[in-house]
């Protein structure tokens, strides 16, 4: 749905405000239609040559469904892929990098907030195309879950019973189906949300959604067949992220072009510079990720370089890489020439002209690349992981054989990348510093020792996600204790310390538009009534010690360690408790409300109470948590599963309570720093003021003393 204000004011080109001479020529304005459809061909185009080329598309033989599947198959999941990125572009764009209101520049921040006004026609077109799109996600969804289960079957299409119950069984019980069924009801709910919704922080969830959107297709196809199959599935979901990311974002800036120079919706105001210069730093970011992230996953999946250059696969990836290449050599010349020739007054109509010129040949690439990318996923890679029917207990439960005895030096040397993890501490680290950097370029410190934590925390986080606790964590129960007391317990302390939230406050400039950036964000969450409650010293109190029992005692520790989806998802957990609870305690980063240090100490004491009980408990328990894991890995060194459960019991305890006391020790040091500093401020006061307060208070027992005498003396005159 497109609100009124997006609607054209005027169909003369001449007569909208703030044109000028732009008007006369679309290459200054925008892309015209023509070569925006040209985009679409370029995927087809690139997806028809590809799959030609590697032969994809081929005749199967006795189990061949039929050309329809085989050629329509690849077309619908490039259809799927490119409404899937215009939907996450379009909502990228409405949260984070168009102004959502027409309001004037000095009343642009309140409306925003109050997420009222007419709307930016830029804003309206962007929610338009991502609903459009969002529509076209689900239908091609549909699509290729059919087909894709045409395609398993080796069965043309048809409508008779017997082909509807098998997909419906391959729906419900098959890990592929199940896995497209899961984006359909994702897609559906998407669509539905952008038809309705129009409050930013409702559309920010629903961009939260259609990223999850992408887990399931990161779940399935070569990835979850790999030998190192959890780090391939991650790097191709990260990969996914990138890509959608910086396709959708091209997609968005190619639709809108006419609107964001103001030449098609009759609005004063021309701001393609600031909607080029905020999608710019984020497309530096998108390239980094699918570039690396690309060559990580081709790597898992080729070993060898005559993989790489003489087979079909490997061509196609260096012909997707090479285009990459060519996309982030035009980012570069966006952001080095183009960006800040439209910064400056009186830009040319030369550069408006080499803008739109640079987005439609990223437009036309990124469709051929887009083609390329769906044929290599229909294209078996050179050396195809293969499962043996002899292969180990501890491969089939965890996908990987048993690492060798854990010796004490092997609590450094055996490592398994977790390349989310990764991803997330390298951008932590390069934001940190970005960050530190702006600060000081503008003549303000930042402590080092701040920093010096915050390197820490992302170093001992790496460590716990990729080193020997989450290797031999998969296999051993006190090692997992390990690897979860440090994640909730050690890692953030440090990272609470580097005080992330305050950095970003101070580099990042308040925007006056009426968009929200990623400082906007951060008020809005620490402000909400979401935060009121999980950063309240109690909740997170309960939160950190409570959730350790719900989760081990419950199914949700099996499906963890059975499940990488379960693996990921308790690691953010357990991450974000030990923070939240770290930074009520000791944090310094802005929070809606803290507790009193003597509550601080309370509650400290209260979880090294609990720490203590949780591991007495596990210590002297006898049945086996997760027996159906940890009982049937075939483990032929170390202690029995039992026993080893047992001293992970007194691991928990250890480390759960070493590092509560430094926090607790902490927290006293902050206490007494605090009244330090209530003295000399009441100090001061007194100087200032000549010891106003204490001479008052004097007076006042000098005026009770003399009414004391007073009485006295009367009384003494009475008799009495």
């Amino acid at each position: 749905m497109v609100s009124s204000a997006a609607k054209p004011r005027s169909t003369n080109p001449q007569s909208a405000p703030g044109k000028g001479a732009q008007g006369q020529d679309s290459g200054a304005s925008g892309i015209s239609r023509p070569w925006q459809l040209a985009g679409l061909a370029a995927v087809f185009l690139g997806l028809v040559a590809a799959l030609i080329f590697s032969g994809a598309a081929a005749t199967r033989g006795v189990a061949d469904p039929g050309a329809l599947v085989r050629w329509g198959l690849p077309a619908s999941k490039a259809i799927h892929n490119i409404s899937l990125a215009t939907v996450i572009g379009g909502l990228i764009f409405a949260v984070g990098i168009l102004p959502r209101s027409l309001a004037p520049r000095s009343r642009a921040r309140e409306a925003s907030e109050a997420d009222g006004g007419p709307e930016h026609p830029a804003f309206s077109r962007a929610l338009a195309v991502a609903a459009a799109a969002g529509a076209t996600w689900t239908l091609s969804a549909i699509a290729v879950l059919v087909l894709t289960y045409a395609d398993v079957a080796g069965q043309a299409l048809s409508g008779d019973a017997e082909f509807t119950q098998a997909l419906v069984y391959f729906m419900t019980d098959i890990e592929t189906g199940r896995a497209w069924l899961a984006v359909t009801i994702i897609a559906a709910v998407v669509t539905t949300a952008l038809f309705g919704v129009r409050s930013l922080g409702g559309l920010a969830l629903t961009l939260v959604l259609a990223f999850i959107g992408l887990v399931p297709t990161a779940l399935i196809g070569h990835s979850s067949s790999s030998s190192d199959h959890e780090g391939a599935i991650n790097s191709l979901g990260l990969h996914l992220v990138g890509v959608s990311t910086w396709v959708g974002g091209i997609i968005l800036l190619a639709l809108l072009s006419g609107i964001l120079t103001g030449s098609k919706a009759g609005v004063a105001g021309d701001i393609t510079e600031s909607t080029l210069r905020r999608f710019s730093s984020l497309a530096g970011f998108a390239f980094v990720l699918v570039f690396a992230s690309g060559v990580i996953n081709a790597s898992i999946r080729i070993t060898n370089w005559g993989d790489l250059f003489g087979s079909a696969y490997g061509q196609l990836i260096l012909a997707k890489s090479a285009a990459t290449l060519v996309l982030g050599g035009i980012g570069f010349m966006h952001r080095q020439w183009v960006i800040p020739q439209l910064g400056r007054k009186g830009s040319t109509m030369s550069s408006r002209r080499v803008l739109w010129q640079l987005v439609l040949a990223e437009l036309l690439v990124m469709g051929l690349t887009s083609g390329v990318a769906v044929a290599l996923g229909r294209s078996a890679p050179p050396e195809p992981a293969t499962y043996a029917p002899d292969a180990s207990p501890a491969f089939i439960l965890t996908g990987y054989e048993l690492p060798p005895e854990l010796t004490p030096e092997r609590w450094l040397t055996e490592w398994r990348l977790d390349w989310l993890w990764i991803a997330v501490a390298l951008f932590g680290l390069v934001s940190y510093f970005l960050g530190v950097a702006k600060v000081y370029r503008r003549g303000d410190t930042w402590q080092w020792f701040r920093s010096v934590n915050w390197v820490i925390g992302l170093l001992v986080l790496t460590y716990i996600t990729s080193g020997p606790p989450s290797v031999y964590g998969r296999v051993l129960f006190s090692a997992h204790m390990v690897d979860h007391m440090a994640l909730t317990m050690v890692a953030p302390i440090f990272l609470v310390l580097g005080a992330p939230v305050t950095l970003a406050l101070r580099a990042l400039q308040p925007r006056g538009d009426g968009s929200r950036g990623a400082r906007e964000w951060i008020l809005v969450f620490v402000h909400s009534k979401f935060s009121q409650v999980v950063t309240h010293p109690l909740f997170a109190a309960a939160n950190f010690a409570g959730s350790i029992v719900l989760f081990y005692y419950s199914d949700l520790f099996g499906f963890a360690m059975r499940e990488h989806v379960g693996h990921e998802l308790m690691i953010v957990h357990f991450l974000l408790t030990g923070y939240i609870f770290v930074l009520s305690m000791i944090g310094s980063d802005p929070l809606p409300r803290r507790a009193p240090y003597p509550m601080r100490l309370l509650l400290l004491l209260a979880t090294m109470g609990f720490h203590a009980f949780f591991g007495v408990a596990i210590m002297g328990g006898t049945n086996l948590l997760a027996a159906d894991y940890f009982g049937n890995l075939g483990r032929d060194w170390g202690q029995s599963a039992l026993m080893d459960q047992q001293t992970g019991g007194a691991v928990a305890w250890g480390i759960g309570e070493v590092p509560t006391l430094l926090v607790a020790i902490g927290v006293a040091i902050m206490w007494s720093r605090s009244d330090a500093r209530e003295t000399k401020r009441v100090d001061r006061a007194a100087d200032r003021n000549n010891d106003a307060d204490l001479t008052a208070y004097n007076d006042m027992f000098a005026k009770l003393a003399e009414r004391d005498a007073k009485l006295a003396d009367r009384n003494k005159l009475e008799g009495r």
